[in-house]
């Protein structure tokens, strides 16, 4: 059973909040993937709420109240770090960062093919991910089945001259976007902050003036343990958005509030299958009723 049919269920048929009923929707947030000091705050809230309102039937209102109460939090300021559409021909740096498993380079070729087929914009590949041959081996196969261009070095490289040389290549053929895959391998922080480092030196020193964004993704069907995923990399190396994967496959998703209120990280896109188009712009009212059960 979806998570927003659980709590479509929950907010059925109940008698007018009162502690036992706050306490039981506490624990149903949580098991939705809800932070225990948040779900407890927005119980609180909801409470606080149910009392100012003298209306009739109001346990039928409380799936609204916490969309509405949802919807104040930070996942409502959506990530205007792109405008895919209307941007310009000035050239965006895209860092796919995160752990082996949850589907980076997958994630690039998605973004690959979004960017040019819906938005007309020309993208490369670079597969900075030098620590697997297998994931060289895997963007260049997306990049044949694109027909997009993959920067790739040898098995062992540095992905920092990768990345240098994808945006001589973008710079050259006039290219909106380079999408870089990076490895996914357990880091110490040391090491991932000092390989990052090394990118952002040759981003500012190769291409000043482009955009450069560093984007986590995370398995959606991981639950909290993407927010400790996204604590670690935030921590490190200062993200500037999410890309959840699987998303189809996830029955709660509590943990999209958490990364937006807690780490002011904003969802960016979603991947909901494993086409290529299987990609979109996350959408936080829709998700909000889809958590609520009024989807």
């Amino acid at each position: 059973m979806k998570f927003g049919e659980r709590l479509k269920n929950f907010f059925s048929g109940k008698p007018v909040i009162n502690d036992e009923l706050a306490d039981d929707l506490c624990d149903l947030l949580i098991e939705g993937d809800f932070g225990a000091a948040q779900a407890y705050k927005m119980t609180e809230l909801l409470k606080e709420r149910c009392k100012k309102d003298k209306s009739d039937n109001l346990q039928q209102k409380l799936a609204q109240l916490l969309i509405e109460e949802l919807d104040k939090l930070y996942i409502n300021k959506p990530a205007h770090l792109l405008d895919e559409e209307n941007d310009d021909n000035n050239l965006t740096a895209i860092l796919l960062l995160g752990v082996n498993g949850v589907g980076k380079t997958t994630t690039a070729a998605k973004l690959c093919s979004l960017f040019n087929i819906k938005y007309n914009k020309k993208s490369i590949l670079a597969a900075a991910d030098t620590f697997r041959a297998a994931a060289i081996d895997q963007l260049k196969i997306h990049g044949q089945k694109l027909d997009m261009r993959v920067v790739a070095h040898k098995q062992g490289g540095d992905p920092a001259a990768v990345v240098y040389d994808a945006l001589e290549a973008a710079i050259s053929s006039g290219a909106s976007y380079i999408i870089a895959d990076t490895a996914g391998r357990m880091h110490t922080k040391s090491a991932l902050v000092e390989e990052l480092r090394k990118i952002d030196r040759v981003v500012e020193s190769r291409a000043k003036d482009a955009r450069y964004l560093k984007f986590l993704v995370l398995d959606a069907t991981t639950g909290r343990n993407a927010f400790s995923q996204a604590e670690i990399f935030n921590s490190a190396i200062s993200l500037d958005g999410v890309i959840l994967t699987k998303y189809d496959s996830t029955a709660k998703g509590g943990v999209i509030f958490s990364l937006a209120e807690e780490l002011r990280l904003p969802v960016v896109y979603i991947c909901t299958g494993e086409k290529y188009a299987d990609i979109e712009r996350f959408n936080h009212v829709k998700f909000a009723n889809e958590f609520a059960g009024t989807a």
